[in-house]
């Protein structure tokens, strides 16, 4: 054989070798494509028998001996030989290379009958770029429409291979008819369906690396549709022209993630005419008929001048008339008329005695049912309703001018009677702002009455969830809200039937409601006094040696957030601040709600306004989230948060059993006029800070509360409100003409402006003696609930008790700094993290401190936490600020089962803090 000792360009080697017995060699093994991976050299291999050489030629050139590695053996089933020969390719061989072609490499083995060649194998350098030739882009589609997510992956060697991922889960389209991935690297889902919302990615990869490119976030919506129509109403006029309307709701579907609202109305009205009854009349008597042979003439009417029609009563009397007609001189029975008359004459004197006893029975009667009658209209529900929605411009306003002088009963002895203003009653006035319009137009009309007395039972205390001591120190700690449906806000436990007169003297009302203090790395609490809404800043979550004056304030103006649809604000704008604070753990901020949160009527959004003005949805409560907590409970919701700004709750009903809870409250007072004494009913959200409100301006005006506040539920079924006085005395007081009943309609009550909805009743005196008032207040939503407030006061009542509104007066605590702001002294905290934060056998045990603590959902967010057992506590901290019930939380780590191992029993020395005093059965 030519020796391959010399240089690359040598003398090629024969082609063939004399003829020599024997056989050609046969390749058992060929070289392979191959890629060089970054800067490794790849191996190209071959094996043949019977061979007595093999070389490798590359690129059309021998490559030297010296690089070949060479093994031979004998097979033993024919006695060959087998000879395998390697090489090595480097990637500087690669890129020297300059060919119109891919680098190649080809054996040639060598027997002596000839030679074989193997195949060419081709050797290229393997990359993948970093960008996508095209990233999938968001979309927003109908629900069973198409969807195509487009991907192009980054050019590279070999070609990359491309999945597709939806919220970082690999999509098997094997698995999923609707999904097909086997188009041009395309993602198409031939019909939406809701669950294929997510985010979508493209991810590319080959044998050097792997690509992901930009997600792409995929909505699928559902454009509301309507339900069909209810029947039409009744007319509701009785008799000629009226009105009858039908409805129908957005609900067939329900819109969804942005779908379009339904067009159209939602109600329809339409006239009606109902005929009137017609009562008979009878027509005039016909001429007497000839003398029959009994001595009697007759005479007939028809009751048909007109005859009753549409249920009109028929006529009273007979239609027959009889009488003798020859005087007497008719004879009967051969005898003479007059002898018959004097033998029944006695006869006849009986029945005109008895006649005369039943006619003055049925008289009795008649009256005793006049009366009865006439009291039962009284109370009747449905008097003087007015539909304020078959008016123009709502609730027509009716006045009365009269000339009354002052009267020396007047309240408040600083008020002069004023001889020459007329005064004007009002009729039915619902306004949104109680500042806008009043009943009367003097300013001295709401001054303070001093001289009223204030009697308030407990059961009034309870229903504002007022404690009468502390449950586990000496003195009752400020908040804001109470919690749980033992002390839910507005729910009263018990009834006195005693008289309410309500002082608003006592209740502190500042012109903005905002909260600053200084908090550094202790932390601690932030409170805006009476409405519910808090902040707690953790231990450690700003850092040392550093400080920042934090707010927290509540929108007082409009709101700027407009929900869309038939979605509903469900409590107070907050800001918390500044926005450039940085927290290293979750901070908690509690906002107080008026939803009836059932998860299958509600869907309860976060949101919140970005610096320019607009507002983005957070989370929504039931979605599982790593970048925020909603922890929401019947009154409030607890959300843990690392940046500051403003926030909001909107809810989405889903269904028409979605429940929106009022607070009904009725506050009174005298007018100027001592005869005239107003009631203003207010329905307001079931919140501390929409009740603070109303407080307020009922201070400013005079008002006394006149019985405990009742909570009504208020479905989204699109039907009305109606507010109606009942029962007033007759004799004693009576109510301004056409005011007895209001009726509100439904989409001012559901989508009204954030202002109580108020409205407001006139009554007067007949004379300046009476000084008891009792009546009912009614208040119900059409098809709904229905609450009865029951008013017994007295209007010339001289003491008065101050009573506190709010189940916790916090205005003399606004803000709490350091350890006297937790109910948890911070040595115990540490304990507790320190046990709970590491993993055990049977799992890590901080999952179940949640558990105990009725924490069991999105729990991905508490292990993303550097210590999940004090993110925990901190949750606990925001819910039990008012009653620090330390109780539950230690039963809570007993059933655990590890409370007796790791925390050791806690003194009373040890449970003391700056002003706090915990006793010892009631510590951990």
């Amino acid at each position: 054989f030519p020796s391959l000792a010399g240089n690359e360009n040598s003398e090629a080697l024969p082609e063939s070798i004399p003829s020599a017995p024997g056989t050609l060699p046969h390749f058992m093994e060929e070289p392979d494509d191959s890629y060089i991976i970054k800067s490794n050299p790849i191996v190209l291999r071959c094996k043949a028998k019977p061979a007595m050489q093999i070389f490798f030629k590359c690129n059309g050139e021998w490559v030297h001996q010296n690089e070949h590695v060479s093994e031979e053996s004998l097979d033993e089933a024919t006695g060959l030989k087998v000879r395998e020969v390697f090489i090595n390719v480097t990637r500087q061989q690669v890129e020297d290379f300059h060919g119109p072609e891919d680098y190649w490499c080809q054996c040639v083995a060598w027997s002596h009958l000839g030679t074989s060649k193997s195949r060419k194998a081709s050797v290229r350098i393997a990359y993948l770029r970093k960008n996508f030739e095209q990233d999938p882009q968001g979309k927003e589609v109908p629900i069973e429409g198409m969807i195509v997510l487009h991907c192009r992956p980054p050019e590279g060697v070999p070609a990359a291979e491309v999945e597709w991922l939806k919220n970082e889960e690999p999509i098997d389209s094997n698995l999923d008819e609707n999904i097909d991935t086997r188009a041009d690297h395309n993602l198409i889902i031939r019909q939406a369906r809701l669950s294929d919302s997510g985010n979508y990615t493209c991810m590319a990869a080959n044998i050097v690396a792997k690509r992901r490119s930009l997600s792409a976030t995929v909505v699928v919506y559902v454009n509301g549709g309507w339900s069909s129509w209810t029947e039409w109403s009744n007319c509701n006029a009785r008799c000629g022209r009226g009105w009858q309307k039908r409805s129908r709701t957005c609900t067939n579907p329900a819109p969804l993630n942005g779908g379009a609202f339904c067009e159209g109305m939602s109600v329809q009205k339409v006239t009606c005419t109902s005929l009137c009854p017609v009562d008979g009349s009878w027509e005039v008597w016909s001429e007497w008929s000839v003398c029959s042979p009994e001595c009697e003439h007759l005479r007939v009417r028809e009751c048909v001048a007109p005859p009753p029609r549409n249920g009109g009563k028929f006529c009273e009397g007979l239609g027959q008339e009889s009488e003798n007609c020859t005087e007497g001189l008719c004879i009967q029975d051969k005898k003479p008329l007059h002898e018959i008359k004097s033998q029944n004459l006695e006869a006849a004197s009986d029945i005109a005695l008895y006649s005369g006893l039943g006619a003055a029975v049925l008289a009795v009667a008649v009256l005793v049912v006049g009366v009865t009658l006439y009291r039962r209209s009284q109370s009747e529900y449905g008097v003087d309703v007015i539909d304020s929605s078959a008016l123009t411009g709502g609730f027509q306003t009716f006045n009365f001018k009269t000339g009354r002088q002052g009267n020396s009963l007047l309240l408040n002895s600083s008020m002069q009677p004023d001889l020459t203003v007329s005064r004007t009653y009002s009729g039915p006035i619902c306004l949104q702002d109680p500042m806008d319009k009043e009943l009367m137009t003097e300013s001295s009309l709401f001054n303070p009455l001093s001289d009223i007395k204030v009697k308030v039972q407990s059961s009034f205390m309870v229903s504002l969830g007022v404690t009468e001591r502390a449950e586990f120190h000496g003195k009752a700690h400020p908040g804001t809200f109470p919690h749980g449906n033992h002390r839910a806000f507005g729910t009263i436990q018990a009834r006195n039937k005693a008289m309410y007169i309500q002082n608003l003297a006592s209740i502190s009302t500042t012109s903005e409601l905002k909260t600053t203090a200084l908090f550094g790395h202790l932390g601690g609490r932030l409170v805006v006094p009476n409405t519910g809404v808090s902040l707690l800043i953790p231990h450690g979550a700003i850092p040392e040696e550093s400080s920042w004056e934090i707010y927290l304030a509540i929108t007082q103006k409009e709101s700027s957030l407009q929900p869309e649809g038939s979605d509903v604000l469900l409590g107070p704008e907050v800001t918390c601040g500044p926005s450039e604070v940085s927290v290293s753990t979750p901070f908690a901020l509690t906002i107080p709600h008026c939803a009836d949160a059932n998860p299958e009527h509600w869907n309860i959004h976060l949101k919140r306004r970005t610096q320019q003005g607009k507002w983005e949805e957070v989370m929504s409560v039931e979605e599982e989230t790593t970048s925020c907590y909603c922890l929401l409970d019947p009154y409030a919701c607890h959300i843990l948060l690392n940046s500051f700004g403003t926030y909001a709750l909107i809810g989405e009903p889903i269904s028409d059993c979605a429940v929106r809870q009022l607070k009904v409250a009725v506050f009174g007072c005298l007018s100027c006029n001592s005869l005239d004494y107003n009631l203003r009913v207010y329905c307001m959200d079931n919140t501390p800070c929409a009740f603070q409100e109303v407080v307020s301006d009922e201070r400013l005006q005079g008002g006394q509360l006149l019985e405990e506040p009742k909570l009504l539920h208020f479905k989204g079924n699109t039907c009305s409100l109606q507010i109606s006085v009942l029962d007033i005395p007759p004799f004693l007081w009576r109510i301004k003409p056409f005011t007895a009943c209001q009726e509100v309609p439904f989409s001012r009550v559901w989508r009204g402006s954030a202002r109580p909805l108020l409205c407001a009743f006139s009554l007067e005196r007949y004379s300046p003696g009476t000084t008891q008032l009792t009546c009912k207040v009614c208040v119900r939503q059409l098809k709904g609930h229905e609450q009865v407030l029951h008013v017994q006061t007295s209007i010339l009542e001289s003491d008065r008790e101050t009573i506190t509104f709010f189940a916790h007066d916090d205005s003399s605590f606004p803000a709490q700094v350091g350890p006297k702001a937790f109910k948890i002294p911070f040595s115990i905290r540490q304990r507790i993290c320190a046990t709970f934060d590491t993993p055990s056998a049977k799992g890590k045990d901080w999952q179940m401190l949640a558990q105990k603590n009725s924490i069991n959902r999105n729990l991905s967010y508490f292990a993303t936490q550097s210590s999940p057992s004090a993110v925990i506590l901190d949750l606990w901290e925001a819910r039990h600020q008012h009653d620090g019930d330390l109780d539950s939380l230690a039963c809570a780590l007993e059933e655990i089962g590890r409370t007796h191992s790791k925390i050791p029993d806690v003194t009373d020395t040890e449970l003391e803090e700056p002003d706090f005093s915990y006793s010892r059965q009631n510590g951990l």
